[in-house]
């Protein structure tokens, strides 16, 4: 394949294994995957290293002030085979984590000067190219510019379906008819909200995985990136 190295943008419905494809593409095509949420976990780790988090509350204003001096990048781990999250040069895959962070980072990343900032290093990590990168406006918003856009999509009785066997596989109670519902209005709600609505890009190619394995996904993504590097 042509050595020369695109953005890669994946959106879609939720249960429809966006963050699985991108981890999976970035792996076979040696890019970095660029980890939205490890990036929250980042800014929260920080604020618990100082102290700006007191009963899962932050200060917001030292949170924002703080920003300035938090800078995240990310490394594919050839030894480990995983992707890897750095804070100013420093390793904290593993920390970011630990349960602490976890339990402390939805009110950090509600905090919209955050999210302003996640953005904007979003675009730095990706001036590079060789990136891949999953969410609901990756391809709108984040990188509009991006040589390949996927928008990731299926019936909602096949992503109800899908969650509904990967619940009950551990052990879970559950009713279909109500993963349907919320997958339903999860649509709905993503579709519809004012910051960030999932939203299909004009030029986005659309990947229907209702009666795809994960092997072929993968197979048709890579034609998409070969056709596109073959071509620049």
């Amino acid at each position: 394949m042509n050595e020369k190295k695109i953005i890669i943008a994946i959106d879609g419905h939720s249960s429809c294994g966006k963050s699985t494809m991108a981890k999976s593409l970035a792996k076979k095509l040696g890019y970095v995957y660029i980890d939205s949420g490890a990036m929250y976990r980042v800014v929260t780790l920080v604020a618990l290293r100082k102290g700006w988090i007191v009963n899962k509350v932050p200060d917001t204003e030292k949170v924002i002030a703080g920003l300035s001096d938090i800078k995240i990048t990310f490394k594919w781990d050839e030894e480990l085979g995983k992707n890897t999250t750095f804070l100013n040069g420093e390793n904290v895959e593993d920390e970011i984590r630990q349960l602490e962070v976890s339990e402390n980072v939805s009110p950090i990343s509600t905090i919209a000067e955050v999210r302003h900032e996640m953005v904007r290093q979003q675009r730095q990590n990706g001036k590079n190219k060789g990136i891949v990168m999953d969410g609901r406006d990756i391809g709108t918003v984040v990188f509009p510019d991006a040589e390949l856009k996927i928008f990731m999509t299926a019936s909602p009785e096949i992503r109800a379906q899908r969650r509904y066997l990967e619940l009950t596989e551990k052990g879970d109670k559950v009713n279909f008819e109500e993963i349907l519902a919320n997958v339903e209005g999860r649509d709905k709600i993503d579709s519809n909200r004012a910051v960030s609505p999932l939203k299909k890009a004009d030029d986005a190619l659309i990947l229907d995985n209702s009666n795809l394995n994960r092997e072929q996904q993968l197979e048709w993504t890579i034609n998409k990136v070969r056709e596109i590097t073959e071509e620049k």
